[in-house]
């Protein structure tokens, strides 16, 4: 399957308005929102585990992020509930279940092979650091090279200035609205923006989104 597979192109997708889809294991369902490849594929999706839902033990050939947005997420290493960011690297492999059911955004197949870092960050007491503008507050997740992963947190009438992205940006919506000079996104909204693109990002009502930059494959990298 190729879904918003080229990252040459921006790409803009509401995942409330996307259906879920059945996974190959009864109880999980998906919301797919980018993929390059079939069941084994570089992807992005939104995933959601019916409650006492037991998946089978599984290696990440390429590593997986995964935000937890709602219920309990557990593996051997751990409970992670709402809020919760976990980077397995290349090569890693758990057994996941939950107890009560959860969704979770989660993206695949990304990581560079010698990004061999575990991270585990409750969102939710973790320590936040000032932005780079007036009203925006940083929480960093992981960065590995060029790639940086944080959650951005906007007050009601940010404006930041006019940039570019080498190695491109995605944003996923986590809360508000979130906006630029191209449009409008709503809490949901996951934004693809490619290499070398360019915008002028700010927030009227304030927003906190999930951004991940510098890791999008690109020939001029």
């Amino acid at each position: 399957m190729n879904l918003h597979a080229d990252y040459s192109l921006r790409a803009v997708v509401q995942t409330n308005d996307l259906p879920w889809t059945a996974s190959p294991v009864a109880g999980v369902e998906r919301k797919l929102i980018e993929r390059d490849g079939d069941e084994v594929a570089r992807a992005t999706s939104i995933v959601r585990y019916a409650a006492g839902m037991q998946f089978f033990a599984h290696q990440h050939a390429l590593g997986e992020e995964f935000l937890v947005l709602e219920g309990d997420f557990n593996d051997e290493f751990g409970t992670y509930g709402p809020g919760t960011y976990v980077k397995n690297p290349s090569g890693s492999s758990h057994t996941p279940f939950t107890v009560h059911g959860c969704t979770i955004l989660v993206k695949l197949r990304h990581l560079s092979i010698d990004d061999t870092e575990r991270v585990v960050i409750d969102t939710n007491t973790a320590e936040w650091y000032p932005g780079t503008a007036p009203g925006l507050s940083v929480l960093p997740l992981s960065e590995f090279g060029t790639s940086h992963t944080a959650l951005v947190r906007w007050q009601p009438g940010t404006q930041f200035k006019m940039h570019r992205h080498f190695g491109g940006e995605e944003i996923f919506v986590l809360e508000g609205m979130f906006q630029d000079d191209l449009g409008n996104y709503p809490a949901g909204t996951w934004i693809r923006s490619p290499h070398m693109s360019a915008h002028v990002p700010y927030s009227e009502q304030g927003c906190l989104i999930l951004v991940k930059v510098g890791h999008l494959p690109s020939t001029d990298l």
